[in-house]
């Protein structure tokens, strides 16, 4: 169970606070169960309940800032998403994206951002379901990420390929 005031990341809402745990008086809504009341934090004056006991939509405590350098650290390890019929491509990001693994996102925005230079390279537009599916795993990484270290969603890319960028130089 989280805590108030605790930051989740909550299915494709992306990084939430709680705000509240409390019943619910609402007509129709069973008085005797719990919800959390969060506030998504990329969504101004939006409110969502969640019941505590449900695990209908993935939910998990953020990332800790040593968690986030590890996972930014191990990013050339992680390996690509490739599927090659597009319809079972679009349902494996939908389901990817609806979920709460870091891995996972950085898997489809590697795949999409070796897609998109292979395209472009062969004279071809980027497809707008990848350019879709590229932005919203981008969103739910940089998000989490920005809020974890401090810094602006905008500066995230930059930030995570100049540190790439070292860990591989100290490999060599």
């Amino acid at each position: 169970m989280f805590k108030i005031g605790d930051f989740i990341v909550y299915g494709h809402n992306g990084i939430c606070r709680v705000e509240d745990i409390t019943h619910l008086d609402m007509s129709g809504v069973d008085k005797d169960r719990l919800y959390y009341v969060l506030l998504p934090m990329n969504t101004k004056g939006g409110k969502v309940y969640s019941p505590v006991d449900s695990n209908k939509i993935q939910t998990r405590k953020m990332l800790t800032e040593q968690e986030a350098h590890a996972l930014i650290d191990e990013i050339p390890e992680i390996e690509q998403l490739w599927i090659t019929n597009d319809k079972l491509r679009e349902e494996q990001y939908k389901e990817v994206v609806k979920g709460c693994d870091c891995r996972q996102w950085i898997r489809i925005i590697k795949t999409l951002y070796l897609r998109k230079e292979e395209r472009l390279a062969q004279g071809k537009k980027v497809t707008s379901i990848d350019e879709h599916y590229l932005k919203l795993a981008e969103n739910q990484l940089y998000g989490e990420l920005s809020i974890v270290l401090g810094m602006k969603k905008g500066e995230m890319e930059d930030f995570i390929v100049q540190r790439v960028g070292r860990v591989k130089v100290k490999e060599s």
